[in-house]
Protein backbone atom coordinates (compact mmCIF):
# COMPACT_ATOMS: atom_id res chain seq x y z
CA UNK A 1 0.00 0.00 0.00
CA UNK A 2 1.50 3.33 -1.07
CA UNK A 3 1.39 6.33 1.26
CA UNK A 4 -0.89 9.27 0.36
CA UNK A 5 0.76 12.17 -1.46
CA UNK A 6 -0.25 15.83 -1.43
CA UNK A 7 0.76 17.52 -4.68
CA UNK A 8 0.80 21.32 -4.91
CA UNK A 9 1.16 23.61 -7.94
CA UNK A 10 1.95 27.09 -6.61
CA UNK A 11 1.53 29.58 -9.44
CA UNK A 12 1.92 33.34 -9.55
CA UNK A 13 -1.66 34.09 -8.53
CA UNK A 14 -3.28 30.80 -7.46
CA UNK A 15 -2.48 27.50 -5.76
CA UNK A 16 -3.81 24.17 -7.06
CA UNK A 17 -3.53 20.86 -5.28
CA UNK A 18 -4.60 17.23 -5.30
CA UNK A 19 -4.41 14.40 -2.79
CA UNK A 20 -3.26 11.09 -4.30
CA UNK A 21 -4.18 7.88 -2.46
CA UNK A 22 -3.27 4.50 -3.96
CA UNK A 23 -2.42 6.42 -7.16
CA UNK A 24 -5.98 7.77 -7.38
CA UNK A 25 -6.67 11.50 -7.37
CA UNK A 26 -9.12 13.00 -4.91
CA UNK A 27 -9.84 16.31 -3.18
CA UNK A 28 -8.63 18.50 -6.04
CA UNK A 29 -8.77 22.15 -5.15
CA UNK A 30 -7.64 25.66 -6.03
CA UNK A 31 -7.48 28.94 -4.15
CA UNK A 32 -6.01 32.41 -4.17
CA UNK A 33 -3.13 33.12 -1.80
CA UNK A 34 -5.42 35.40 0.21
CA UNK A 35 -7.32 32.38 1.55
CA UNK A 36 -5.64 28.96 1.64
CA UNK A 37 -7.87 27.57 4.38
CA UNK A 38 -9.27 24.93 2.02
CA UNK A 39 -5.77 23.54 1.45
CA UNK A 40 -5.13 23.41 5.19
CA UNK A 41 -8.41 21.56 5.72
CA UNK A 42 -7.74 18.99 2.99
CA UNK A 43 -4.11 18.25 3.94
CA UNK A 44 -3.85 15.15 6.18
CA UNK A 45 -1.42 15.62 9.05
CA UNK A 46 2.15 14.46 8.28
CA UNK A 47 1.29 13.54 4.67
CA UNK A 48 4.13 13.42 2.14
CA UNK A 49 3.98 16.58 0.07
CA UNK A 50 5.68 17.92 -3.07
CA UNK A 51 5.42 21.49 -4.33
CA UNK A 52 6.27 22.96 -7.72
CA UNK A 53 6.38 26.71 -7.11
CA UNK A 54 7.05 29.79 -9.21
CA UNK A 55 5.41 32.03 -6.62
CA UNK A 56 8.44 33.66 -5.01
CA UNK A 57 9.92 33.52 -1.53
CA UNK A 58 7.14 35.34 0.36
CA UNK A 59 4.39 33.04 -0.87
CA UNK A 60 6.62 29.98 -0.47
CA UNK A 61 7.06 30.98 3.17
CA UNK A 62 3.29 31.35 3.48
CA UNK A 63 2.81 27.82 2.15
CA UNK A 64 5.54 26.39 4.37
CA UNK A 65 3.99 27.87 7.51
CA UNK A 66 0.52 26.65 6.60
CA UNK A 67 1.78 23.10 6.01
CA UNK A 68 3.99 23.14 9.10
CA UNK A 69 0.84 23.63 11.18
CA UNK A 70 -0.23 20.23 9.80
CA UNK A 71 3.18 18.71 10.59
CA UNK A 72 4.01 18.60 6.86
CA UNK A 73 7.49 19.32 5.53
CA UNK A 74 7.18 19.61 1.74
CA UNK A 75 9.74 18.71 -0.89
CA UNK A 76 10.30 21.68 -3.20
CA UNK A 77 10.76 20.32 -6.70
CA UNK A 78 13.29 21.75 -9.15
CA UNK A 79 13.98 21.46 -12.85
CA UNK A 80 16.67 18.94 -13.73
CA UNK A 81 18.75 18.04 -16.77
CA UNK A 82 16.79 14.84 -17.39
CA UNK A 83 13.78 12.86 -16.19
CA UNK A 84 13.49 9.34 -17.55
CA UNK A 85 13.78 9.78 -21.34
CA UNK A 86 13.03 13.54 -21.33
CA UNK A 87 16.10 15.77 -21.71
CA UNK A 88 16.15 19.41 -20.68
CA UNK A 89 18.19 21.37 -23.24
CA UNK A 90 17.86 24.71 -21.41
CA UNK A 91 21.29 26.38 -21.26
CA UNK A 92 21.12 26.10 -17.45
CA UNK A 93 18.52 23.37 -16.77
CA UNK A 94 17.90 24.40 -13.15
CA UNK A 95 16.79 27.88 -14.31
CA UNK A 96 13.85 26.52 -16.29
CA UNK A 97 10.62 27.27 -14.45
CA UNK A 98 9.67 24.16 -12.52
CA UNK A 99 6.04 24.50 -13.66
CA UNK A 100 7.18 24.29 -17.28
CA UNK A 101 9.35 21.24 -16.50
CA UNK A 102 6.50 19.44 -14.72
CA UNK A 103 4.18 20.22 -17.63
CA UNK A 104 6.61 18.73 -20.13
CA UNK A 105 7.08 15.61 -18.01
CA UNK A 106 3.31 15.14 -18.03
CA UNK A 107 3.08 15.94 -21.73
CA UNK A 108 5.75 13.36 -22.53
CA UNK A 109 3.73 10.71 -20.76
CA UNK A 110 0.57 11.69 -22.61
CA UNK A 111 2.07 12.00 -26.08
CA UNK A 112 5.31 10.52 -27.39
CA UNK A 113 5.35 12.57 -30.58
CA UNK A 114 6.41 16.15 -31.27
CA UNK A 115 4.47 18.39 -28.91
CA UNK A 116 3.87 22.05 -28.20
CA UNK A 117 3.06 22.59 -24.51
CA UNK A 118 1.16 25.86 -24.00
CA UNK A 119 0.38 27.12 -20.50
CA UNK A 120 -2.02 30.04 -20.20
CA UNK A 121 -1.76 31.64 -16.77
CA UNK A 122 -0.42 34.97 -15.53
CA UNK A 123 2.22 34.46 -18.19
CA UNK A 124 1.85 32.37 -21.33
CA UNK A 125 4.59 29.84 -22.01
CA UNK A 126 5.02 27.97 -25.29
CA UNK A 127 7.44 25.05 -25.05
CA UNK A 128 8.50 22.66 -27.82
CA UNK A 129 9.31 19.01 -27.21
CA UNK A 130 10.56 16.58 -29.84
CA UNK A 131 9.50 12.98 -30.40
CA UNK A 132 13.03 12.03 -29.34
CA UNK A 133 12.29 13.40 -25.87
CA UNK A 134 14.18 16.68 -26.03
CA UNK A 135 12.88 19.97 -24.67
CA UNK A 136 13.93 22.20 -27.56
CA UNK A 137 13.19 25.56 -25.97
CA UNK A 138 10.29 27.87 -25.40
CA UNK A 139 8.87 31.37 -25.06
CA UNK A 140 7.46 33.39 -22.18
CA UNK A 141 4.83 35.97 -23.10
CA UNK A 142 2.47 38.12 -21.00
CA UNK A 143 -0.81 36.33 -20.36
CA UNK A 144 -4.25 37.70 -21.14
CA UNK A 145 -4.69 39.77 -17.98
CA UNK A 146 -1.15 41.15 -18.09
CA UNK A 147 -1.67 42.31 -21.68
CA UNK A 148 -5.00 43.86 -20.75
CA UNK A 149 -3.50 45.62 -17.72
CA UNK A 150 -0.60 46.99 -19.75
CA UNK A 151 -3.01 48.54 -22.23
CA UNK A 152 -5.19 50.00 -19.49
CA UNK A 153 -2.26 51.45 -17.53
CA UNK A 154 -0.13 52.53 -20.47
CA UNK A 155 -2.76 54.29 -22.57
CA UNK A 156 -5.19 57.10 -21.80
CA UNK A 157 -8.32 55.92 -23.59
CA UNK A 158 -8.41 52.16 -23.08
CA UNK A 159 -10.82 51.33 -20.26
CA UNK A 160 -11.66 48.13 -18.45
CA UNK A 161 -14.97 47.39 -20.20
CA UNK A 162 -15.31 43.75 -21.20
CA UNK A 163 -15.21 43.32 -24.94
CA UNK A 164 -15.79 40.33 -27.18
CA UNK A 165 -13.94 38.76 -30.07
CA UNK A 166 -14.67 40.35 -33.45
CA UNK A 167 -12.85 39.80 -36.72
CA UNK A 168 -13.09 43.55 -37.37
CA UNK A 169 -13.74 45.29 -34.03
CA UNK A 170 -15.74 48.52 -34.13
CA UNK A 171 -15.32 49.66 -30.52
CA UNK A 172 -12.39 49.92 -28.13
CA UNK A 173 -13.43 47.14 -25.74
CA UNK A 174 -13.81 44.65 -28.59
CA UNK A 175 -10.56 45.88 -30.13
CA UNK A 176 -8.66 45.13 -26.91
CA UNK A 177 -10.21 41.67 -26.47
CA UNK A 178 -9.71 40.74 -30.11
CA UNK A 179 -6.16 42.09 -30.22
CA UNK A 180 -5.06 40.12 -27.16
CA UNK A 181 -6.60 36.90 -28.45
CA UNK A 182 -4.99 37.45 -31.84
CA UNK A 183 -1.58 38.09 -30.24
CA UNK A 184 -1.78 34.93 -28.14
CA UNK A 185 -2.99 32.76 -31.01
CA UNK A 186 -0.40 34.28 -33.34
CA UNK A 187 2.45 33.37 -30.98
CA UNK A 188 1.17 29.80 -30.72
CA UNK A 189 0.72 29.54 -34.48
CA UNK A 190 4.27 30.82 -35.09
CA UNK A 191 5.88 28.28 -32.75
CA UNK A 192 3.64 25.52 -34.07
CA UNK A 193 4.76 26.25 -37.64
CA UNK A 194 8.41 26.31 -36.58
CA UNK A 195 8.11 22.97 -34.79
CA UNK A 196 6.23 21.42 -37.71
CA UNK A 197 8.95 22.58 -40.10
CA UNK A 198 11.73 21.32 -37.84
CA UNK A 199 10.26 17.88 -37.22
CA UNK A 200 8.53 17.56 -40.62
CA UNK A 201 5.36 16.34 -38.96
CA UNK A 202 2.05 17.49 -37.51
CA UNK A 203 2.70 18.28 -33.83
CA UNK A 204 0.09 18.13 -31.10
CA UNK A 205 -0.65 21.14 -28.90
CA UNK A 206 -1.40 20.48 -25.23
CA UNK A 207 -3.17 23.49 -23.74
CA UNK A 208 -3.31 24.06 -19.99
CA UNK A 209 -3.80 26.87 -17.49
CA UNK A 210 -6.61 29.15 -16.39
CA UNK A 211 -7.21 30.78 -19.80
CA UNK A 212 -7.00 27.57 -21.84
CA UNK A 213 -10.76 27.17 -22.16
CA UNK A 214 -11.13 30.78 -23.27
CA UNK A 215 -8.49 30.55 -26.01
CA UNK A 216 -9.12 27.04 -27.31
CA UNK A 217 -12.02 27.91 -29.68
CA UNK A 218 -9.76 30.34 -31.57
CA UNK A 219 -7.04 27.77 -32.36
CA UNK A 220 -7.58 26.01 -35.67
CA UNK A 221 -4.82 23.49 -34.93
CA UNK A 222 -4.52 19.95 -33.47
CA UNK A 223 -5.05 20.77 -29.79
CA UNK A 224 -6.08 19.05 -26.57
CA UNK A 225 -6.96 20.81 -23.32
CA UNK A 226 -5.44 19.32 -20.15
CA UNK A 227 -6.58 21.12 -16.96
CA UNK A 228 -3.95 19.89 -14.49
CA UNK A 229 -0.79 19.31 -16.50
CA UNK A 230 1.60 20.59 -13.80
CA UNK A 231 -0.02 18.39 -11.15
CA UNK A 232 0.20 15.42 -13.51
CA UNK A 233 3.93 16.05 -13.83
CA UNK A 234 4.37 16.29 -10.05
CA UNK A 235 2.43 13.03 -9.73
CA UNK A 236 4.77 11.27 -12.15
CA UNK A 237 7.94 12.65 -10.53
CA UNK A 238 6.89 11.66 -7.02
CA UNK A 239 5.80 8.20 -8.13
CA UNK A 240 9.34 7.66 -9.41
CA UNK A 241 11.32 9.38 -6.68
CA UNK A 242 9.23 8.17 -3.74
CA UNK A 243 8.75 4.60 -4.96
CA UNK A 244 9.27 2.08 -2.20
Amino acid sequence: MSAPRLLVDAGNTRVKWVLVTENRWSDEGAADYADLSALAQKAPASVKCAIASVAGSARNTQLSRLLLDRDITPEWLKSEAQFLDLKNLYSTPSQLGVDRWMSMIAARRRHSGDTLVVSLGTAMTIDAMSAEGEFLGGMIIPGYRLMERCLQEGTAQVGSDNGSWQAFPKNTADAVQSGIVAAMCGAIQMQYSRLAEKCRCIPLILLTGGDAEMLMPYLDLPVEQVPYLVLEGIDQVTRESWAG
